[in-house]
C-alpha cells in the first residue's frame, strides 16, 4: 500500500450477536486490499445515546492503517454495514453495525457526510474509553488534548468495560 494512513474507526452494535457481528465486520474490513486491522481495544457496554428504548450497545475501537482516501473508507464501512444488514431508519436508532471513522491520521475532514475528527468523539465516553485503550497520550488535532484528559471530563456512568471478550486477535 502506498500513501498509508493509520485511521481509527469507532464500531458498535446493538441488535443481534453483537459480539460476533463485530468480529466479522473487523474480518470483512481486514480483508480488503487497502485495509490491514493493526489492533482493536477492548469491548465496552453501554447504555443508548438519544434514543434510549432500544437494547445496549458493544463498542469498541479499531486501528488501521489504508491506502484508501477519507471518503473511499467511508465508502467501504457504509457498504460493510449494509453487507450485516444495517438499515438507517431512526437518527440514533438501534444498528445491527455501526462503523464510525474517529480519526484519519492527523487530516482534518469537512465534506458532506465525512467529518474527521468525528465531531462528537470528545464527548461520549463509550468512544473514548476503547481509544485510550490504543492511544491515551495521543493528542486530538483539532482540540489540542490528550484523549485522556478528555475523557476525564466525560461523564460515562453508562460505560462499562467487558472482561474476556476480545474482537481480534493481534497476529
Amino acid at each position: 500500500m502506498s500513501n498509508i494512513i493509520k485511521a481509527y474507526l469507532g464500531i458498535g452494535a446493538n441488535l443481534g450477536d453483537r459480539a460476533e457481528t463485530l468480529r466479522q465486520a473487523l474480518v470483512m474490513l481486514n480483508d480488503h486490499d487497502q485495509i490491514d486491522v493493526l489492533a482493536v481495544s477492548g469491548v465496552y457496554e453501554t447504555g443508548p445515546v438519544g434514543v434510549l428504548d432500544q437494547p445496549d450497545f458493544l463498542n469498541a475501537t479499531a486501528e488501521i492503517e489504508t491506502s484508501l482516501d477519507g471518503k473511499a473508507l467511508l465508502d467501504v464501512l457504509l457498504e460493510t454495514e449494509l453487507h450485516f444488514g444495517r438499515k438507517r431508519i431512526k437518527k440514533w436508532g438501534p444498528r445491527v453495525l455501526d462503523l464510525d471513522i474517529l480519526l484519519y491520521g492527523l487530516v482534518l475532514i469537512d465534506e458532506p457526510g465525512l467529518n474527521v475528527p468525528h465531531p462528537y468523539l470528545h464527548l461520549r465516553g463509550f468512544v473514548l474509553h476503547p481509544l485510550c485503550d490504543l492511544i491515551p497520550d495521543a493528542i486530538h488535532p483539532t482540540l489540542e488534548r490528550s484523549f485522556r484528559s478528555l475523557l476525564d471530563e466525560v461523564d460515562d456512568g453508562a460505560v462499562h468495560r467487558v472482561d474476556n471478550l476480545m474482537l481480534w486477535h493481534t497476529h
